[in-house]
């Protein structure tokens, strides 16, 4: 039997176990295993150290190289996100519909976990504790699929969990990591009908587009972000550029920073060039209309292709619009549907951006860097969602359930 195969079966075999524990049996589990990275750090960052050389020696980009790295403070933070998880309320076994029939029969609609989640992502370890927590609190079984980047920080983190679950009631079966680097094994994962409930693919657009074509397992697609901001001529200068520095340059490797940012023509002639500058400063290189050129010269020709890649690097788009009809058109063009901002003080520009754009998450005067479960309270998040069907935009804890109808009578019979 292939490692996928075993892993996956042996996932299975913990599924009803984990769907009847209480919720303080699995906080506790939770709970062992914040402890445990907190303690354990040292270890991971040694395997952490090992991918990054790896990385750096067959020439990673610096941003994919950000993605892959660990620190001390990055642990903390993940473990508190496991923290943050403990403490939100476990939607499994929440009623959610109760009805009496003519008959007499009692229907009622109860949360309940998936079953087994397979994970495939890229070079994020962090992915690999959030996914585990978010389903182990929902009582899902886990299947992980990481980056072969990440092969051996993600080998050391679920070591270090599953040790931290072999002292709880919670099996640490549960918690599978697929350690076979070969695509094949991925093609396998998508085929696993009976043995994975349903398959969440976290990374780039091929990524996605590879589970999305090829898998006979329910998927639910997280997008690719191509994410844009469009400054309106009512903007105020100052908040539009604290606003479009923040979504490219506070962390520019993640799904929610900005790739385009659109300026109403208006406010280009009055703040684009000292706005470029700042881009500069940050050390983002431009890539601009014709338009955009004219104001700002030194700025590279934008393609086509150029407005429909996801960088996640320290590249943005520049495109000079007349106004938000154009700029609407550009993002239903270009945009996956990931997060859209519009900034401006007009009210009517506003509502109207917010209804029309249609994507996961969509904002009036904030960053697009906040479509992300831990800023949305959810304690993290298994990916964010870009589909219309059972989930949309960041996925925390009830994204993980499906329901079940139980009802009951006394005797009743179909006639």
């Amino acid at each position: 039997m292939s490692e996928v195969k075993e892993k996956a079966r042996a996932a299975k075999e913990t599924a009803a176990i984990l769907a009847g524990l209480a919720t303080e049996q699995k906080n506790e589990a939770l709970r062992r295993m914040a402890e445990a990275l907190v303690t354990r750090a040292p270890e991971i960052l040694a395997a952490n150290e090992d991918d990054l050389k790896r990385g750096r020696e067959q020439g990673t980009s610096s941003s994919l190289l950000d993605r892959l790295k660990l620190t001390e403070e990055r642990i903390a933070g993940i473990a508190e996100g496991v923290r943050q998880i403990i403490e939100l309320p476990d939607p499994v076994g929440d009623l959610l519909e109760s009805f009496s029939r003519p008959n007499g029969m009692l229907v009622k609609k109860f949360r309940v976990p998936l079953g087994v989640v397979g994970m495939i992502y890229e070079a994020r370890p962090n992915v690999t504790v959030d996914a585990a927590a978010l389903c182990l609190k929902t009582g899902n079984a886990v299947v992980l699929r990481g980056g072969s980047s990440a092969l051996s920080s993600n080998r050391a983190i679920v070591g270090v969990l599953r040790d931290a679950l072999s002292a709880t009631v919670l099996p640490s079966e549960a918690l599978q990591l697929i350690e076979d680097p070969n695509r094949s094994s991925v093609d396998e994962m998508l085929k696993l009908n009976g043995l994975l409930d349903v398959v969440i693919p976290r990374g780039g657009a091929s990524l996605i587009r590879n589970v999305v074509e090829n898998a006979t397992v329910p998927v639910i697609e997280t997008g690719a972000g191509v994410c844009h901001t469009y400054v309106d001529d009512t903007a105020v200068p100052e908040m539009a550029e604290a606003i479009a520095i923040n979504a490219k340059v506070q962390r520019p490797s993640v799904c929610n920073s900005m790739e385009t940012l659109l300026v109403h023509e208006a406010f280009a002639e009055r703040h684009l060039p000292a706005l470029a500058a700042k881009f500069r400063e940050a050390g983002v290189e431009l890539r601009g209309c014709e338009r955009t050129r004219s104001l700002v010269p030194d700025v590279v020709p934008a393609t086509e292709q150029d407005y429909a890649t996801e960088y996640n690097d320290y590249i943005l788009n520049v495109k000079i619009v007349n106004g938000l009809d154009e700029a609407l058109a550009h993002i239903r063009r270009f945009g996956t549907m990931h997060s859209e901002c519009i900034v401006t003080e007009t009210q009517a520009n506003a509502d109207r951006f917010l209804q029309e754009v249609d994507a996961a998450a969509v904002y009036h005067n904030v960053s697009t860097r906040f479509t992300d479960g831990f800023e949305f309270g959810f304690g993290a998040e298994i990916g964010i969602s870009t589909q219309k069907l059972h989930v949309r935009g960041p996925m925390g804890l009830p994204a993980l359930t499906s329901t079940k109808y139980q009802v009951t009578g006394n005797g009743q019979i179909r006639k």
